[in-house]
């Protein structure tokens, strides 16, 4: 339950943090989705795996405010952000539960997911991927918005000091330093290589990634 815990901690405070810990943000979120959701037809129903506080969903929802979305996160203070963030929208429902387990008991036919999907083992990821690839349509579509390693130890160096480098100045508390660097700890990055290298095992057709920027790469798989 440790990441459970983790992130409950910091749910009041995780939007307006993350900003200041992503200096790539507006790229990273709004124009990457912008992009993908200016090629794509209108989803009927999308899943946001380790959701949060709703942040990835709400930048969809602007593109497609009439598809279904089931928020999926284990720390249900971090839902609560996104239950008020999304007050009285009907077509937006939400799950306490661990995706790594099972993904929704309904059909889908795109599936979202920002910042989570690297706190897993490689062998879950894997795993992850082709229960998803199970249950997608053909044609359906997985985007993972997510932190990566270099894939080689120096890199990895480079990449992980320089965004520590970044954060001076940004109007972080000691207390957000901490909290992230307890966070860090909890991951367990792959490279982009690795990743798209396990969709296309699964099965997935197309699988490019999208965005990169140093730790923050978008990877689009298509089935």
């Amino acid at each position: 339950m440790e990441i459970e815990e983790q992130f409950n901690k910091i749910a009041k405070e995780y939007d307006e943090n993350r900003r200041k810990f992503i200096s790539c943000f507006d790229e990273f979120y709004l124009k990457t989705t912008d992009f993908i959701t200016s090629n794509i037809h209108v989803p009927k129903r999308i899943i946001d795996l380790g959701a949060g506080t709703g942040l990835l969903t709400y930048f969809w929802y602007q593109q497609f405010p009439e598809a279904e979305y089931i928020l999926v996160d284990i720390a249900d203070e971090m839902l609560n952000v996104a239950r008020k963030r999304f007050d009285r929208i009907e077509n937006i429902s939400y799950e306490v539960d661990n995706y790594i387990y099972k993904l929704p008991d309904v059909a889908f036919d795109t599936v979202i997911s920002a910042l989570s999907i690297h706190h897993l083992e490689d062998g879950e990821k894997q795993n992850l991927f082709s229960s998803i690839y199970e249950r997608l349509p053909q044609g359906g579509l997985f985007v993972n918005y997510d932190q990566f390693c270099a894939g080689q130890p120096e890199l990895n160096h480079w990449f992980d000091t320089y965004w520590e480098r970044q954060l001076a100045g940004r109007e972080l508390s000691d207390k957000d330093i901490a909290l992230w660097k307890e966070r860090r700890k909890l991951d367990r990055e792959c490279s982009v290589e690795q990743e798209a290298g396990w969709l296309g095992d699964c099965g997935f057709e197309v699988v490019k990634c999208v965005y990169t920027c140093q730790k923050f790469s978008v990877i689009v798989a298509v089935k």
